[in-house]
Protein backbone atom coordinates (compact mmCIF):
# COMPACT_ATOMS: atom_id res chain seq x y z
CA UNK A 1 0.00 0.00 0.00
CA UNK A 2 1.32 3.73 -0.94
CA UNK A 3 0.69 7.10 -1.25
CA UNK A 4 2.08 9.83 -2.72
CA UNK A 5 1.89 13.85 -2.47
CA UNK A 6 3.49 16.51 -3.31
CA UNK A 7 3.49 20.51 -2.01
CA UNK A 8 5.37 23.33 -2.17
CA UNK A 9 8.79 23.57 -3.39
CA UNK A 10 8.75 19.82 -3.96
CA UNK A 11 5.91 20.06 -6.03
CA UNK A 12 8.34 18.93 -9.28
CA UNK A 13 9.69 16.03 -7.42
CA UNK A 14 8.36 12.88 -8.49
CA UNK A 15 9.31 9.46 -7.05
CA UNK A 16 8.76 5.67 -8.06
CA UNK A 17 7.73 3.68 -4.99
CA UNK A 18 9.44 0.46 -5.25
CA UNK A 19 9.74 -2.09 -2.79
CA UNK A 20 13.38 -3.10 -2.56
CA UNK A 21 14.39 -6.67 -1.47
CA UNK A 22 17.88 -6.53 0.15
CA UNK A 23 17.97 -9.45 2.13
CA UNK A 24 21.73 -10.21 2.43
CA UNK A 25 22.82 -7.09 0.27
CA UNK A 26 25.14 -4.78 1.27
CA UNK A 27 23.63 -1.34 2.87
CA UNK A 28 26.07 1.28 4.33
CA UNK A 29 24.79 4.03 6.64
CA UNK A 30 27.49 6.84 6.93
CA UNK A 31 26.45 8.70 10.19
CA UNK A 32 26.08 7.44 13.49
CA UNK A 33 23.44 9.19 15.25
CA UNK A 34 19.63 9.33 15.84
CA UNK A 35 19.15 9.77 12.20
CA UNK A 36 20.94 6.44 11.42
CA UNK A 37 19.87 5.03 14.83
CA UNK A 38 15.85 5.57 13.18
CA UNK A 39 16.82 4.16 9.74
CA UNK A 40 18.76 0.75 11.53
CA UNK A 41 15.81 -1.14 12.49
CA UNK A 42 14.04 -1.37 9.34
CA UNK A 43 16.74 -1.95 7.46
CA UNK A 44 17.74 -4.96 9.36
CA UNK A 45 13.83 -6.35 9.44
CA UNK A 46 14.35 -6.51 5.44
CA UNK A 47 17.54 -8.68 6.26
CA UNK A 48 19.84 -5.88 4.72
CA UNK A 49 23.82 -6.46 5.24
CA UNK A 50 24.42 -3.07 7.11
CA UNK A 51 27.28 -1.44 7.44
CA UNK A 52 27.73 1.71 9.15
CA UNK A 53 30.43 4.85 8.80
CA UNK A 54 30.63 7.22 11.61
CA UNK A 55 33.15 8.78 13.56
CA UNK A 56 30.98 8.87 16.57
CA UNK A 57 28.60 6.74 16.23
CA UNK A 58 25.97 6.40 19.28
CA UNK A 59 25.64 3.79 21.89
CA UNK A 60 22.12 2.86 20.62
CA UNK A 61 23.47 2.48 17.19
CA UNK A 62 27.29 1.03 18.42
CA UNK A 63 25.65 -1.96 19.58
CA UNK A 64 22.78 -2.65 17.40
CA UNK A 65 22.93 -6.70 16.83
CA UNK A 66 23.54 -7.42 13.25
CA UNK A 67 25.17 -4.43 12.71
CA UNK A 68 28.87 -3.82 11.29
CA UNK A 69 29.88 -0.82 12.71
CA UNK A 70 33.27 0.97 11.34
CA UNK A 71 34.57 3.83 13.39
CA UNK A 72 36.11 6.33 11.22
CA UNK A 73 35.67 8.90 8.38
CA UNK A 74 33.94 8.01 5.17
CA UNK A 75 35.82 6.84 2.50
CA UNK A 76 34.88 6.54 -0.99
CA UNK A 77 35.84 2.66 -0.74
CA UNK A 78 33.67 2.35 1.31
CA UNK A 79 30.46 2.04 -0.61
CA UNK A 80 32.28 -0.55 -2.85
CA UNK A 81 29.75 -3.45 -3.26
CA UNK A 82 26.50 -1.38 -2.14
CA UNK A 83 23.10 -1.91 -2.97
CA UNK A 84 21.77 1.55 -1.17
CA UNK A 85 23.37 3.79 0.28
CA UNK A 86 22.50 6.40 3.03
CA UNK A 87 23.98 9.50 3.45
CA UNK A 88 23.30 10.61 7.55
CA UNK A 89 25.64 12.50 8.56
CA UNK A 90 25.39 16.24 10.30
CA UNK A 91 27.97 17.69 7.74
CA UNK A 92 26.21 19.02 4.31
CA UNK A 93 29.95 19.08 2.60
CA UNK A 94 30.38 15.23 3.70
CA UNK A 95 26.34 14.07 2.64
CA UNK A 96 27.14 15.64 -0.63
CA UNK A 97 30.24 13.42 -1.31
CA UNK A 98 28.38 10.22 -0.57
CA UNK A 99 25.70 10.81 -2.69
CA UNK A 100 27.74 12.01 -5.68
CA UNK A 101 30.11 8.73 -4.92
CA UNK A 102 27.35 6.87 -4.83
CA UNK A 103 25.62 8.01 -8.07
CA UNK A 104 29.14 7.52 -9.94
CA UNK A 105 28.45 3.84 -9.36
CA UNK A 106 24.84 3.97 -10.23
CA UNK A 107 23.87 3.44 -6.57
CA UNK A 108 20.56 4.84 -5.50
CA UNK A 109 21.37 7.35 -2.30
CA UNK A 110 19.01 8.91 0.20
CA UNK A 111 20.10 12.20 1.61
CA UNK A 112 18.81 12.61 4.94
CA UNK A 113 19.70 16.14 5.64
CA UNK A 114 18.08 17.53 2.31
CA UNK A 115 16.14 14.96 0.10
CA UNK A 116 16.33 17.05 -2.93
CA UNK A 117 19.90 16.19 -3.31
CA UNK A 118 19.27 12.60 -3.04
CA UNK A 119 18.93 9.75 -5.79
CA UNK A 120 16.35 8.24 -3.11
CA UNK A 121 13.85 9.35 -0.72
CA UNK A 122 13.01 7.25 2.47
CA UNK A 123 9.00 7.31 2.64
CA UNK A 124 7.35 7.26 6.02
CA UNK A 125 6.62 3.33 6.18
CA UNK A 126 4.41 1.76 8.94
CA UNK A 127 3.47 -2.00 9.13
CA UNK A 128 -0.05 -3.85 10.72
CA UNK A 129 0.09 -7.30 10.47
CA UNK A 130 1.56 -8.58 6.99
CA UNK A 131 0.72 -5.26 5.08
CA UNK A 132 3.61 -2.56 4.72
CA UNK A 133 3.18 0.72 3.71
CA UNK A 134 4.90 4.25 2.19
CA UNK A 135 4.01 7.50 1.69
CA UNK A 136 5.51 9.90 0.15
CA UNK A 137 5.29 13.49 0.04
CA UNK A 138 7.50 15.56 -1.83
CA UNK A 139 10.11 15.46 0.75
CA UNK A 140 7.68 17.34 3.09
CA UNK A 141 8.60 14.82 6.07
CA UNK A 142 5.97 15.97 8.18
CA UNK A 143 3.15 15.84 6.07
CA UNK A 144 4.22 11.88 5.06
CA UNK A 145 4.53 10.90 8.90
CA UNK A 146 1.63 12.13 9.51
CA UNK A 147 -0.48 10.24 7.09
CA UNK A 148 1.60 7.39 7.83
CA UNK A 149 0.18 7.47 11.36
CA UNK A 150 -3.45 8.24 10.36
CA UNK A 151 -3.12 5.39 7.89
CA UNK A 152 -1.50 2.90 11.08
CA UNK A 153 -4.61 4.01 13.14
CA UNK A 154 -7.27 3.73 10.60
CA UNK A 155 -5.88 0.38 10.08
CA UNK A 156 -5.69 -0.55 13.80
CA UNK A 157 -9.48 0.11 14.33
CA UNK A 158 -11.16 -0.45 11.14
CA UNK A 159 -11.75 3.11 10.13
CA UNK A 160 -11.39 4.83 7.26
CA UNK A 161 -12.19 8.63 9.29
CA UNK A 162 -9.12 9.27 11.01
CA UNK A 163 -8.85 12.34 12.78
CA UNK A 164 -5.57 14.38 13.94
CA UNK A 165 -4.85 13.66 17.48
CA UNK A 166 -4.63 16.93 20.18
CA UNK A 167 -1.25 17.17 21.35
CA UNK A 168 -0.58 15.83 24.58
CA UNK A 169 -0.05 18.26 27.78
CA UNK A 170 3.26 18.82 29.13
CA UNK A 171 4.46 16.02 31.27
CA UNK A 172 6.45 12.49 31.48
CA UNK A 173 5.16 9.64 30.90
CA UNK A 174 7.00 6.20 31.39
CA UNK A 175 6.94 3.67 29.39
CA UNK A 176 7.08 0.32 29.49
CA UNK A 177 8.62 -0.88 26.03
CA UNK A 178 8.14 -5.02 26.34
CA UNK A 179 10.98 -7.56 26.19
CA UNK A 180 11.67 -6.36 22.56
CA UNK A 181 9.28 -7.48 19.89
CA UNK A 182 7.64 -4.29 18.77
CA UNK A 183 4.60 -5.71 18.73
CA UNK A 184 4.37 -6.47 22.44
CA UNK A 185 4.19 -2.73 23.76
CA UNK A 186 0.84 -2.43 25.55
CA UNK A 187 -1.86 -0.33 23.65
CA UNK A 188 -1.68 2.11 26.10
CA UNK A 189 1.95 3.15 25.47
CA UNK A 190 2.11 2.91 22.08
CA UNK A 191 -0.50 5.87 22.26
CA UNK A 192 1.65 8.02 23.86
CA UNK A 193 4.65 6.75 22.12
CA UNK A 194 3.11 8.64 19.22
CA UNK A 195 1.77 11.63 20.99
CA UNK A 196 5.09 12.30 22.01
CA UNK A 197 7.37 15.88 21.74
CA UNK A 198 10.03 14.07 22.90
CA UNK A 199 11.34 10.69 23.54
CA UNK A 200 14.06 9.69 25.82
CA UNK A 201 14.86 5.86 24.99
CA UNK A 202 16.42 3.19 26.64
CA UNK A 203 19.36 0.67 25.07
CA UNK A 204 16.78 -2.24 25.46
CA UNK A 205 13.69 -0.02 24.21
CA UNK A 206 12.56 -1.76 20.93
CA UNK A 207 13.90 0.34 18.18
CA UNK A 208 11.54 -0.18 15.45
CA UNK A 209 8.96 2.10 18.17
CA UNK A 210 11.59 4.93 17.34
CA UNK A 211 11.61 4.28 13.82
CA UNK A 212 8.20 5.06 13.00
CA UNK A 213 8.14 8.18 15.41
CA UNK A 214 7.78 11.77 12.77
CA UNK A 215 10.90 13.86 12.25
CA UNK A 216 9.51 16.16 14.77
CA UNK A 217 10.05 13.83 17.57
CA UNK A 218 13.18 14.50 19.40
CA UNK A 219 14.75 11.27 20.09
CA UNK A 220 17.15 11.55 23.39
CA UNK A 221 19.64 8.25 23.43
CA UNK A 222 20.21 6.87 26.81
CA UNK A 223 21.77 4.20 26.19
CA UNK A 224 23.45 1.81 29.10
CA UNK A 225 25.45 -0.68 27.36
CA UNK A 226 26.55 -3.16 30.05
CA UNK A 227 30.39 -2.78 30.60
CA UNK A 228 30.17 0.37 28.24
CA UNK A 229 29.27 3.73 27.93
CA UNK A 230 25.77 5.29 29.76
CA UNK A 231 23.92 7.91 30.39
CA UNK A 232 23.98 8.79 34.15
CA UNK A 233 20.68 8.52 36.22
CA UNK A 234 21.02 11.92 37.19
CA UNK A 235 21.55 13.44 33.76
CA UNK A 236 18.33 11.36 32.81
CA UNK A 237 16.07 12.27 35.26
CA UNK A 238 17.39 16.07 34.13
CA UNK A 239 16.55 15.52 30.98
CA UNK A 240 12.93 14.67 31.51
CA UNK A 241 12.54 17.65 34.22
CA UNK A 242 13.64 20.37 31.88
CA UNK A 243 11.94 19.46 28.43
CA UNK A 244 8.69 18.59 30.59
CA UNK A 245 9.44 22.45 32.36
CA UNK A 246 9.97 23.57 28.58
CA UNK A 247 6.11 22.35 27.36
CA UNK A 248 7.44 19.15 26.28
CA UNK A 249 5.16 16.11 26.62
CA UNK A 250 8.39 13.68 27.50
CA UNK A 251 8.05 9.67 26.83
CA UNK A 252 10.36 7.74 28.92
CA UNK A 253 10.57 4.65 26.66
CA UNK A 254 12.27 1.43 28.60
CA UNK A 255 12.63 -2.21 27.41
CA UNK A 256 10.70 -4.14 29.83
CA UNK A 257 8.73 -2.83 32.76
CA UNK A 258 9.93 0.79 34.17
CA UNK A 259 9.55 -0.62 37.42
CA UNK A 260 11.67 -3.77 37.39
CA UNK A 261 15.01 -3.19 37.51
CA UNK A 262 14.74 0.16 35.47
CA UNK A 263 14.90 2.38 37.96
CA UNK A 264 11.64 4.10 36.79
CA UNK A 265 10.69 5.13 40.52
CA UNK A 266 13.97 7.10 40.64
CA UNK A 267 12.65 9.11 37.35
CA UNK A 268 8.94 9.19 38.62
CA UNK A 269 10.60 10.74 42.18
CA UNK A 270 12.50 12.85 40.25
CA UNK A 271 9.60 14.26 38.69
CA UNK A 272 7.23 14.66 41.71
CA UNK A 273 9.66 17.01 43.43
CA UNK A 274 9.66 19.09 40.56
CA UNK A 275 6.04 19.56 40.19
CA UNK A 276 6.34 17.61 36.49
CA UNK A 277 3.03 15.61 36.22
CA UNK A 278 4.16 12.10 35.66
CA UNK A 279 2.50 8.88 34.83
CA UNK A 280 3.63 5.59 34.66
CA UNK A 281 2.65 2.73 31.63
CA UNK A 282 3.30 -1.02 33.19
CA UNK A 283 5.10 -2.80 30.32
CA UNK A 284 5.57 -6.74 29.70
CA UNK A 285 9.12 -7.87 32.00
CA UNK A 286 11.42 -9.88 30.64
CA UNK A 287 11.74 -12.22 33.32
CA UNK A 288 8.69 -13.46 32.43
CA UNK A 289 7.69 -12.82 29.18
CA UNK A 290 11.71 -14.02 27.64
CA UNK A 291 11.05 -17.61 28.72
CA UNK A 292 7.83 -17.75 27.35
CA UNK A 293 8.68 -16.84 24.36
CA UNK A 294 11.38 -20.02 24.53
CA UNK A 295 8.52 -22.10 25.74
CA UNK A 296 9.08 -21.69 29.26
CA UNK A 297 6.70 -21.74 31.92
CA UNK A 298 8.25 -19.88 34.90
CA UNK A 299 5.55 -21.55 36.86
CA UNK A 300 3.99 -24.70 36.35
CA UNK A 301 1.46 -26.78 38.26
CA UNK A 302 2.76 -29.65 40.49
CA UNK A 303 6.57 -28.31 39.65
CA UNK A 304 6.80 -24.82 41.40
CA UNK A 305 5.07 -22.61 43.60
CA UNK A 306 7.19 -19.86 43.48
CA UNK A 307 9.44 -17.64 41.24
CA UNK A 308 11.73 -15.62 42.26
CA UNK A 309 13.82 -12.46 39.93
CA UNK A 310 17.06 -11.87 40.92
CA UNK A 311 19.78 -9.12 39.63
CA UNK A 312 22.96 -10.31 38.70
CA UNK A 313 24.18 -6.51 38.56
CA UNK A 314 27.04 -7.46 41.56
CA UNK A 315 28.27 -10.49 42.15
CA UNK A 316 26.82 -12.66 45.56
CA UNK A 317 29.48 -12.00 47.87
CA UNK A 318 30.01 -8.10 46.58
CA UNK A 319 28.98 -5.46 49.89
CA UNK A 320 26.15 -3.78 47.86
CA UNK A 321 24.39 -7.15 47.26
CA UNK A 322 21.51 -7.21 49.08
CA UNK A 323 20.03 -10.96 48.12
CA UNK A 324 20.11 -13.80 50.20
CA UNK A 325 21.76 -16.63 48.06
CA UNK A 326 21.44 -18.80 50.53
CA UNK A 327 17.92 -18.93 51.32
CA UNK A 328 17.21 -19.01 47.47
CA UNK A 329 19.26 -21.98 47.17
CA UNK A 330 17.13 -23.63 49.34
CA UNK A 331 14.24 -23.19 47.54
CA UNK A 332 12.87 -25.62 44.92
CA UNK A 333 11.36 -23.07 42.65
CA UNK A 334 12.48 -21.21 39.41
CA UNK A 335 15.42 -18.78 39.75
CA UNK A 336 15.17 -16.38 36.75
CA UNK A 337 18.44 -13.85 36.25
CA UNK A 338 18.55 -10.70 34.86
CA UNK A 339 21.96 -8.74 34.01
CA UNK A 340 23.82 -12.31 35.52
CA UNK A 341 25.46 -12.65 31.84
CA UNK A 342 29.15 -12.07 32.87
CA UNK A 343 28.48 -13.59 36.14
CA UNK A 344 27.06 -16.73 35.36
CA UNK A 345 29.78 -18.82 37.12
CA UNK A 346 29.20 -17.11 40.57
CA UNK A 347 25.90 -17.07 40.57
CA UNK A 348 25.90 -21.33 39.70
CA UNK A 349 28.01 -22.20 42.11
CA UNK A 350 26.52 -20.11 45.00
CA UNK A 351 23.22 -22.02 44.15
CA UNK A 352 25.04 -25.11 44.27
CA UNK A 353 27.04 -24.43 47.75
CA UNK A 354 23.57 -23.67 48.61
CA UNK A 355 22.15 -26.90 47.69
CA UNK A 356 20.67 -27.06 44.24
CA UNK A 357 21.43 -30.50 42.35
CA UNK A 358 23.64 -30.16 39.84
CA UNK A 359 21.52 -31.58 37.34
CA UNK A 360 18.99 -28.85 37.78
CA UNK A 361 18.23 -27.63 34.08
CA UNK A 362 19.40 -24.18 32.80
CA UNK A 363 17.89 -22.12 30.00
CA UNK A 364 19.65 -19.07 28.93
CA UNK A 365 17.84 -17.06 26.41
CA UNK A 366 19.96 -14.33 24.62
CA UNK A 367 17.72 -11.66 22.57
CA UNK A 368 14.55 -12.86 23.82
CA UNK A 369 11.44 -12.23 21.65
CA UNK A 370 13.48 -10.74 18.96
CA UNK A 371 14.19 -12.45 15.50
CA UNK A 372 17.40 -13.45 16.57
CA UNK A 373 16.46 -15.04 20.10
CA UNK A 374 18.63 -17.91 21.13
CA UNK A 375 18.30 -20.35 23.73
CA UNK A 376 20.84 -22.54 25.32
CA UNK A 377 19.97 -25.34 27.34
CA UNK A 378 22.07 -26.75 30.09
CA UNK A 379 22.17 -27.62 33.63
CA UNK A 380 23.97 -26.03 36.68
CA UNK A 381 27.04 -27.78 36.97
CA UNK A 382 27.41 -27.01 33.40
CA UNK A 383 26.17 -22.85 33.01
CA UNK A 384 29.68 -21.11 32.91
CA UNK A 385 30.90 -23.36 31.00
CA UNK A 386 28.26 -23.27 28.02
CA UNK A 387 27.86 -19.74 28.13
CA UNK A 388 31.95 -19.67 27.85
CA UNK A 389 31.61 -21.70 24.77
CA UNK A 390 28.68 -20.53 22.94
CA UNK A 391 29.29 -16.95 23.62
CA UNK A 392 26.16 -15.75 25.58
CA UNK A 393 26.03 -12.01 25.04
CA UNK A 394 23.66 -9.17 27.15
CA UNK A 395 20.33 -9.00 26.88
CA UNK A 396 20.18 -12.66 28.23
CA UNK A 397 17.88 -13.65 30.71
CA UNK A 398 18.70 -17.00 32.66
CA UNK A 399 16.09 -19.24 33.91
CA UNK A 400 17.29 -21.82 36.33
CA UNK A 401 14.93 -24.51 37.90
CA UNK A 402 12.90 -27.66 36.64
CA UNK A 403 10.80 -25.36 33.98
CA UNK A 404 13.89 -24.50 32.22
CA UNK A 405 14.24 -28.07 31.30
CA UNK A 406 10.58 -27.43 29.35
CA UNK A 407 9.72 -27.07 25.84
CA UNK A 408 6.53 -26.08 24.16
CA UNK A 409 5.93 -29.63 22.91
CA UNK A 410 7.17 -31.73 25.92
CA UNK A 411 6.41 -30.31 29.37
Amino acid sequence: MSATASSGSQADRKHYLAGLDLTGRKVVVVGGGSVAQRRLPNLLTAGADVHVIAIDPTPAVESTPGVTVIRRAYQRDDLDGAWYVMACTDDPQVNAEVVADAEARHTFCVRADDARFGTAVTPASGRHRDLQFGVLAGGDHRQSAALRAAIGRALADGSLAVDDDAPHPPGVALVGGGPGDPDLITVRGQKLLQMADVVVADRLAPPQLLAELGPQVEIIDAAKVPYGRAMKQEAINDVLVSHARAGKFVVRLKGGDPYVYGRGFEEVQACVQAGIPVTVVPGITSPIAVPASAGIPVTHRGVTHEVVIASGHVPPDHPDSLTDWAAIARLSGTVVLMMAVERIDAFAQVLLDGGRAPSTPVAMIENGSLPTQRVLRTDLAHAAVTAAEQDLRPPAIVVIGDVAGFTELAY
